[in-house]
């Protein structure tokens, strides 16, 4: 909680460092470039925010961001953020060693290039220029050419990878329907023996037995034949019908 006062007080002292020059500005003509004495002033009170905010400890970052959420201080927390993103690759801050000043529409901003233990990190302060308060703080490490090839093959392994790994999945997913279609087929040849079982036995029609009393050959043979095994004349007994009896009756004999 202190260091977060130390750099509001800083803040604070770059305003008024600044608040001069923004009112002689006003009154002068609009330039793009800025005089030697305000840009100078600007660059001092640039340099001595870049110093506070990034010679926090990396351990002591996360508790400086929480701090400046809770004061609502928009710019402090996204600069802590942008700084603990940015301290895995650059290790502790040495110094600033050049900047320069110049001003953008109604803002003053800053240009640093600052030292730390693995590389140089481009920095930027902008300021209001009327009230004087910074509004921004942001750093760009410097990456050498190698380490952004390096960094652009590994985003593209990682995007092909990925687009790879999704087509794989859509293709299991397609071959997969086959066998769904087997077991839905399957299915269907199990359903229809319980239908078949379930079903009603169909009730044979016995056709109507044939009269055979026409065929005069066969009704004398007949007439015999009762006559010989009853032992009465052939004469005594009349034949009125004849009709064949059902296979499966005979068949029951």
């Amino acid at each position: 909680m202190k260091k977060i006062k130390r750099i509001t007080a800083a803040l604070c002292m770059a305003a008024a460092l600044l608040a001069l020059p923004a009112c002689s500005s006003s009154q002068s003509s609009q330039t793009p470039t800025l005089d030697l004495n305000t840009s100078s002033q600007v660059c001092i009170a640039s340099e001595n925010l870049i110093s506070y905010v990034a010679s926090i400890p990396a351990e002591d970052v996360d508790s400086m961001i929480e701090s400046a959420e809770q004061s609502n201080n928009h710019m402090l927390t996204e600069a802590f953020t942008s700084l603990k993103n940015m301290l895995p690759d650059t290790g502790a801050f040495v110094g600033v060693e050049s900047s320069v000043a110049d001003r953008e529409d109604n803002e003053y901003v800053c240009d640093i290039v600052a030292q730390f233990e693995e590389r140089q990190v481009d920095c930027q302060v902008y300021f209001d220029m009327e009230s004087g308060q910074a509004t921004s703080i942001s750093f760009a490490p410097r990456y050498t050419t190698g380490e952004r090839m390096e960094r652009a093959a590994l985003n593209t392994v990682i995007g092909m990878g990925t687009v790879f790994i999704v087509l794989i999945f859509i293709s299991l997913l397609i071959y997969c329907f086959r066998f769904i279609n087997i077991f839905e087929n399957k299915m269907k040849k199990s359903e229809k023996p319980a239908e078949e079982a379930s079903a009603p036995a169909a009730v044979p029609v016995e056709e109507p037995a044939e009269d055979l009393t026409d065929d005069r050959e066969l009704v004398a043979v007949i007439t015999a034949a009762i006559a010989a095994s009853e032992g009465v004349p052939a004469d005594g007994l009349v034949v009125r019908s004849i009709k064949r009896a059902p296979a499966s009756k005979w068949k029951r004999v």
